[in-house]
Formats: C-alpha cells, structure tokens, sequence
C-alpha cells in the first residue's frame, strides 16, 4: 500500500494495513537519530528550509510536510551550523538562543526577544513580508513534484493568526488590547492572517493534500483566553481561511494545530470545517474522550506523550501508549500517530525507535 493511500483511507474512517505514521524531530535529536541509522550528516529544520525528507522516508512515515510562513523563522539563522547567538527574522521580530543540557547533549532553543509593533504608532508603517515571493514555494515545487504519488504531503502554515501576532505585538500586549483596544487587535491579527492564507492558497494550487494551520490556544489544563474571546478574534478569520481553501478544492484536508486543552472550542472548529485535530496532547485532553465525542465528524493526528512518555518512560510503557492509541483513538480509523510535538534531544533512541517498531508491526486491522 502507498504512504499517501494509507493516509486517505485512515482519514476516511477506514482502517489500513498498519496505522499511518508522522514525526517531526529538533535539529539535535534529528542528528542522534540520523548517527544512529548511518545517514548522510544533512541539516534538519522541523519548521521547513531546505529538508531533504531523508529520514522521514528512511523511518517509513507516510506524510511529508512542507511549510511557508512566519513559523519558519524559529530556525532561521542555522544556528546549528554555527549562527549568532540572536537575530531578527524578515518580520522583524527578534530571536535569542537559549541552551539547555540533556543527559545526550547540549541544545537549542529560540526564544522571541524582540516585537516590531511593541509601539502601536508602529503598525501604520509596518510592511509585512510579501507571501508572493517564488522563492517562497522552491521547496513545496520540488517535494510535490518528487514524491507525491507517493506520500501524503502537507502544507504547513502554523502559527497562522494569533501566534504570529502576537510575536509582532508581544504576548501580554496583545492580550491587552484584546480587552483596552480591540480595533488595533484587529488590524494586527489581519497581517499574518492575510499572509498565510496566500501561502495556503499558493500550497494548494501547487498539489498538497492538506493544510496544516493553527495557532496555540491551550494552556495545560484550560484554554489561555475565554472561548469568547477565541469566537470574536480568531474563528470568524479561521473560517474564512477554510471556507476559502474548501472552495478552492473541496477535496483539500484541513487539519488544525493547538497544543494544550480547548475543549470549550472543539465543536465549533468541526463546524467551520477542520477534518484533523493535532497534536491532542494527552496530558490536556484526554484521546479516547475526544474519539467518544467526535470519532464520527474528526480525525486525530499525534496524541503519543511527548511530555513524559517519550523522554522519560521506559520502552514497554511507550508500546503500551502506542497499543492503547490504536484500540481507542483509532478505532474504525480517523488516526495519524506520532509524538505530540517534534522529538526532543531529551529522549532516548530506544523508546523513539520502540514507537515506530510498534506503529509499523502492529496489525491495525485486526485490533
């Protein structure tokens, strides 16, 4: 069975031969794993740039992702190979990089430091990238046109609205002005809006399967505004960005990114037509509920515990998370599984390897 056809008959609610496969790794756990599997020593960045798919398709993974907007930025100065220690992306927003230890090694992380509309007298003269830049779609050209018969190829556009926004305006701004001075909310949510809606739309004229999109509106245990406020700034945008995409394919597959818990939200975003929920965080929202409540109307894509299970339980507890994914969330189909976030340097090969052995040699339809 082809990756891509193993993709479109989970998300029809059918089972495949195995449960489809997707995961996504940081530079410094992408450079463990490929040391571990004898490949070429290539730069990997999750947010897109110059991917070469090698691991994804050595590992067997049935969906390859390809990414345009602001989310890219988060490793854009190729620190890895030696950049600055901070930079400003072609937003204007400024980055630092912050390290941390694991017991495999030193990493990485980006961190904003930096809002180019902290002043709100800075918006009128702001110029956002422009989406239309060829340069732009180098890589979607390349990947669609080597391996979509194939795979199952996504076009990213995460952080799509809020996250971007809030990078320009600052967090604790933004959320100000959502209450003090909600017109000027309005005008900055309508410029990473505007962009990655072209992106999307460039994306899905180039051939993609699926949108990814989304923004991060969890906190661990509860939503990080009220629904409400999510309702007046962000789905009436969210809506108009799917009803767009749907008119432009209807067979296009939207799936929709948060971390954390939105309960609250989850039925009103099947209503404006989202088909895939990610990453469901299983520490936030419990899978097997959400499959109970929505299994008919919404497929799931992730839901395997990047916060404890991968990085600090041992292997049969990952086998275990895995078997239980498949039996609940996966029953009668409607299931991508993968970590809930990119792999992190802080888990070891074993448990990553034990997720994809289990994935790949578990008779799904027989569960």
């Amino acid at each position: 069975m082809k990756h891509r056809e193993r993709v479109l008959m989970s998300l029809n609610h059918e089972k495949p031969d195995r449960c489809p496969m997707q995961a996504s790794f940081t530079p410094e756990f992408a450079a463990r794993l490929r040391a571990e599997m004898g490949l070429a020593d290539t730069s990997h960045n999750p947010h897109g740039g110059g991917n070469t798919y090698e691991l994804e398709r050595a590992l067997d993974e049935d969906m390859l992702l390809t990414s345009v907007g602001w989310a890219n930025s988060y490793y854009a100065n190729d620190k890895y190979a030696g950049g600055q220690d901070s930079y400003v992306d072609e937003w204007g927003v400024g980055w630092k990089n912050i390290t941390y230890e694991t017991r495999f090694g030193k990493g990485f992380y980006t961190e904003i430091a930096g809002h180019p509309l902290a002043e709100e007298d800075a918006l009128d003269s702001y110029q956002p990238p422009d989406p239309d830049r060829p340069e732009l779609y180098r890589d979607a050209r390349d990947l669609i046109s080597r391996f979509a018969d194939e795979y199952w190829i996504g076009g990213v556009t995460v952080c799509t609205i809020f996250e971007t926004a809030w990078a320009l305006r600052g967090y604790a701004q933004l959320m100000v002005d959502f209450v003090s001075n909600p017109e000027l909310a309005e005008r900055i949510l309508d410029i990473p809006f505007r962009y990655h809606l072209a992106a999307a739309k460039k994306l899905v004229e180039l051939g993609v399967d699926m949108i990814w999109t989304g923004d991060d509106i969890g906190g661990q245990h509860a939503m990080i505004f009220s629904p409400q406020t999510w309702r007046t700034f962000l789905k009436p945008r969210m809506a108009e960005f799917i009803a767009t995409l749907k008119a432009q394919n209807p067979a296009i597959k939207i799936a929709y990114h948060s971390d954390g818990c939105f309960y609250p939200v989850v039925p009103e975003l099947i209503d404006i037509g989202v088909d895939i929920l990610n990453p469901v965080q299983p520490r936030s929202m419990d899978p097997a509920s959400l499959k109970r409540q929505y299994g008919e109307r919404l497929c799931f894509w992730g839901s395997i515990d990047e916060q404890h299970t991968l990085p600090f339980g041992a292997p049969n507890e990952v086998r275990e998370e895995v078997l239980t994914r498949l039996r609940t969330l996966g029953e009668n189909g409607g299931l991508i599984l993968g970590p809930t976030h990119h792999v992190q340097l802080d888990t070891p090969l074993e448990n990553f390897r034990m997720m994809v052995d289990t994935i790949r040699q578990t008779p799904y339809r027989s569960l």
